[in-house]
C-alpha cells in the first residue's frame, strides 16, 4: 500500500471516529487496512529419488515400475539422480528423465554429469546425470560445476565438472530455487568435503526459497555434511533409504533453506523399484 493511500485511509478512519464519538486513535486501530494480513504459506510436496538408471533392486530395467512409484508420491517437484539419456543398452538407449516427465505430465530439466560423443556419427550424445521434474513451470535452469572425481577417467584427479543441476520453478507466483546433486560415493570423504563447499558457494549466490535434493552418499551425522546444516534444514524422514531392500542407512535427502519453508512431515515409502528408496517431504513455503 502506498504512503498516500495509507494516509487517506487513516484520515477517513479518524473522521468516521469523530462522527461516531470514538477517539481517532481507536478508529485507526480498528481499521483492518492499517495492518494487512501476511501472505499465507504455499504447500509444496517435494521428493528425491535415485533411479539407478531405471533398474530395481533386481537389476532389471523397468521404467514402468519406476513411473508407478513416482506417480504414487504425488510430488510437485522431484529430483532424480543416476538418470541416463541415450547412455547405453542398460537403459535401452532411452532418455529416462524426459520419458518420466512426459508420462507424469511434468516439466523437466536434465543436467548431465557426463556427456560423451555418440556411438555413431549423427546420433545423440551419451549422457548420465541428474534431473528436476516439476508440475510448475521451470523459468530458468543451470548446470553448475562442482568438484568431481570422474568415473570415466582411469586415472582421475579431483576437478570441476558439471552435474549440479539448478532449476528455478515458479510456485503460485513465487520463484523457488531447486537444486539436485549426487555427491561422491567413495569411502574417503575428501571429494565430498570439496563438493559441499562448492554447493554452499553456489547456493549463496541465490535469494529466496531454496531446496536441495539428492543422494549425498553420506549419513546425516557425517562431518563433511555438517557445513550444509548451517544454512539448510534437513527434512528428516526418520527412516533409512539404502539399500532399498532392508535399508540400513540414510544417504538421500530433502533439505530446505532455513526460514524459507516449514517442513510439515517427511517419509520414506517402501519400494524396490530402484536400489534406493525415495524421500518425500511436505513443505509450506512461508508467506512473503
Amino acid at each position: 500500500m502506498s504512503p498516500r493511500r495509507r494516509s487517506r485511509l487513516l484520515l477517513t478512519a479518524a473522521l468516521l471516529g469523530a462522527l461516531l464519538g470514538a477517539p481517532p486513535a481507536a478508529a485507526a486501530a480498528a481499521s483492518p487496512a492499517v495492518s494487512p494480513a501476511a501472505s499465507p504459506g504455499v504447500p509444496l510436496r517435494v521428493a528425491t529419488y535415485n533411479i539407478h538408471a531405471g533398474a530395481g533392486m533386481d537389476n532389471v530395467f523397468d521404467l514402468d515400475r519406476q513411473t508407478s512409484e513416482l506417480r504414487s508420491l504425488n510430488a510437485d517437484v522431484i529430483g532424480l539422480q543416476e538418470a541416463d539419456r541415450h547412455w547405453g543398452p542398460r537403459s535401452e538407449w532411452r532418455d529416462l528423465a524426459g520419458e518420466l516427465a512426459e508420462r507424469l505430465g511434468m516439466y523437466v530439466y536434465f543436467a548431465p554429469i557426463y556427456s560423451l560423443d555418440p556411438a555413431e556419427p549423427g546420433g545423440p550424445r551419451a549422457e548420465f546425470g541428474v534431473a528436476v521434474l516439476s508440475r510448475y513451470r521451470i523459468v530458468s535452469a543451470d548446470n553448475h560445476e562442482i568438484t568431481r572425481l570422474s568415473t570415466q577417467d582411469p586415472n582421475p584427479s579431483p576437478a570441476p565438472a558439471p552435474g549440479f543441476g539448478e532449476a528455478v520453478v515458479r510456485v503460485k507466483g513465487r520463484p523457488v530455487h531447486v537444486y539436485v546433486t549426487h555427491l561422491d560415493y567413495r569411502p574417503d570423504p575428501a571429494v565430498r568435503v570439496a563438493q559441499v563447499a562448492d554447493t554452499r558457494r553456489i547456493m549463496a549466490e541465490d535469494r529466496g526459497p531454496k531446496i536441495l535434493l539428492g543422494d549425498f552418499n553420506a549419513e546425516p551425522g557425517a562431518a563433511e555434511l555438517a557445513p550444509l546444516w548451517e544454512e539448510l534444514t534437513d527434512a528428516d524422514p526418520g527412516a533409512p533409504t539404502f539399500p532399498a531392500q532392508d535399508p540400513v542407512k540414510r544417504i538421500d535427502y530433502v533439505a530446505v533453506s532455513k526460514g524459507a519453508a516449514q517442513v510439515r512431515r517427511a517419509w520414506v515409502p517402501e519400494s524396490v523399484a530402484s536400489d534406493h528408496r525415495a524421500v518425500v517431504a511436505d513443505l509450506v513455503l512461508r508467506g512473503q
